[in-house]
């Protein structure tokens, strides 16, 4: 059944359509651009414009003359008014950002194979960064929209707990949230990895609205996040673009969550490409316990003797990263989507080893290709994609316009 629209809320949700505008506006934008762009009558934005620039977000830039009549004034993002602060736990790395209103990244840190043993431990670093990034960008603490922070799934956004993530042994039902919360005094929220890259990927876009498109996340773990119709798909449960085993075609070993023998997880595991290089007379590092940690490191060799030129290890990178692609094809496949996005820390080491074959595998899978074409990228926002996504979540769930918001509960 349909709800009510709440015209209490109204106002808000005309001020988000407006930044947002403003936002996607490069060069800035004139009041009657974006009386054009939005619908909106001309009195609703000179109320809202007269608010954002008395808020100091929005400043007016210069005059321009286009035609007869009065010159227009240009609006443009005061950028660095709102900071977010993103966070991205990685088993491999731990990534911070600091980016302002106009998705510009002010500050970046990253901890390389952190020891994550101690959930704890991880909560008390992540809120001393947090505390650093702010006093070096000099922004005061009223300016700070908050901290969005990227998690491995399954989680539950609603209670800012992370589950059960495969690759974080020791992480069961671990809260961040709060935890965060009292430690920084400021707004906190938790996100999925994938779709945290998604919205950052669809947030920082300058396009209107983009196509639809998958994003493949390329860290310790593999997913999936789905744009659909310009929109981040998140799933009932806030937990969607679990690909790890989706069958890749290729036989590996068994997979202790699911039995498969054929999975993605269980294909581009540390046990199997350890295996795989050890029959190949590759040396790797072998453990005892094979942890987080242990597993960073051992990819991260596998990677440094690739990009080397060792020709195992290249070959190993190359399948590993097929099967992915493999997976790829056949989510595109079910969404029926033209683009496939490639991010995330592995993805960046390794892309331009492997993009093509990568390719070959996503067309290969593809059977949709008599109706339409699928293209493969890779994304703009860097190794640091889960924390700027993080940020993103950030400014998105605070600024952007969301229709649900006009309901009635």
């Amino acid at each position: 059944m349909r709800r009510g629209t709440n015209l209490g809320r109204l106002g808000d949700f005309n001020q988000a359509v407006i930044l947002e505008s403003i936002r996607r506006a490069p060069d800035g934008i004139s009041r009657v651009e974006l009386a054009g762009s939005t619908g909106l009558s001309p009195q609703t934005i000179s109320n809202v414009v007269r608010r954002l620039l008395d808020d100091g977000i929005v400043r007016e830039d210069r005059t321009i003359v286009s035609g007869p009549g009065k010159p227009r004034t240009v609006l443009e993002l005061e950028g660095n008014r709102l900071v977010s602060i993103g966070i991205h736990l990685d088993p491999s790395v731990l990534s911070f950002v600091a980016m302002n209103l106009r998705g510009e990244v002010l500050r970046e840190r990253s901890i390389e194979v952190p020891n994550l043993e101690v959930a704890s431990e991880t909560v008390q670093l992540m809120a001393n960064t947090v505390k650093e990034l702010i006093a070096e960008i000099r922004v005061p603490k009223k300016h700070i929209v908050g901290v969005g922070i990227a998690v491995p799934g399954p989680v539950n956004v609603e209670e800012g707990v992370v589950l059960n993530p495969p690759l974080l042994d020791g992480w069961a039902d671990v809260e961040l949230v709060n935890p965060l919360r009292k430690l920084l005094r400021l707004q906190v929220i938790i996100e999925k990895d994938t779709i945290a890259s998604a919205v950052g990927e669809l947030w920082q876009s300058k396009e209107e609205k983009a196509d639809d498109f998958v994003f493949v996340y390329c860290g310790h773990g593999f997913g999936a996040g789905i744009v659909i119709n310009g929109e981040v798909h998140h799933g009932a449960s806030n937990n969607a673009g679990e690909i790890g085993h989706y069958s890749t075609g290729y036989k590996s070993i068994k997979c202790e969550e699911c039995g498969a023998d054929d999975c993605l997880a269980a294909g581009t595991s540390y046990e199997f490409i350890s295996q795989k290089a050890q029959e190949r007379g590759l040396d790797l590092p072998t453990y005892e316990i094979l942890g987080p940690e242990q597993r960073a490191e051992g990819i991260n060799r596998l990677t440094e003797l690739a990009l080397e030129g060792n020709a195992v290890a290249k070959e190993i990178v190359t399948e590993t990263m097929v099967m992915v692609g493999e997976v790829a094809g056949q989510l595109a496949n079910s969404l029926d989507i033209r683009e496939v996005v490639f991010g995330g820390p592995q993805w960046v080491k390794v892309n331009e080893l492997v993009a093509d074959d990568v390719d070959a595998a996503i067309q290969r899978r593809f059977a949709l290709r008599a109706v339409h074409e699928i293209e493969s990228r890779t994304s703009k926002l860097g190794g640091n994609v889960g924390a700027v996504g993080g940020a993103c979540v950030v400014m998105d769930a605070s600024l952007s316009p969301k229709a649900t918001a006009l309901l009635l509960r």
